[in-house]
């Protein structure tokens, strides 16, 4: 079982590991030994989540989900297959904790009068600098 949060466990079940060889550390053994883990987890076909708790997945995570609803996740870091393993767990596990967490409501805030006068202050120095840069105007009289 992979705990989620303290309301949500995702049986092993549920969870698809596939290896092939990786692209970083392992000396000798990189050609030869497949230490890059994948897990794959079949979002639309998982019972432990609600449908809400689909789509939040779905929106938040969309990069690392295929069209056919499998979301993705692999570790090359480690020089062993099972260190890798764990990693891509422990991946998982934050990854869906923290596309589920609710997130705060945004409040509005209003700049002040003086902040405002400051802003539009200083866009007008600014802009009196630039200016001064230009090419000098010509007189003719």
């Amino acid at each position: 079982m992979v705990d989620i949060s303290a309301q949500l466990r995702i049986s092993d079940t549920e969870l698809e590991f596939r290896t092939s060889r990786s692209s970083g550390p392992g000396g000798q053994n990189v050609n030869k030994v497949e230490t890059r883990v994948t897990l794959l987890f079949d979002l639309d076909a998982s019972p432990s989540l609600e449908d809400d708790q689909k789509a939040r997945i779905r929106e938040r995570l969309s990069g690392r989900i295929s069209r056919e609803g499998v979301l993705r996740v692999s570790s090359q870091r480690h020089r062993t297959q099972g260190a890798n393993r764990q990693a891509t767990v422990e991946r998982f596990a934050e990854l869906l904790a923290e596309a589920l967490r609710e997130q705060a409501p945004r409040k509005e805030k209003r700049r002040s009068k003086a902040s405002k006068r400051r802003r539009l202050e200083a866009k007008r120095r600014r802009s009196a600098t630039k200016t001064l840069r230009g090419k000098p105007q010509r007189w003719d009289d």
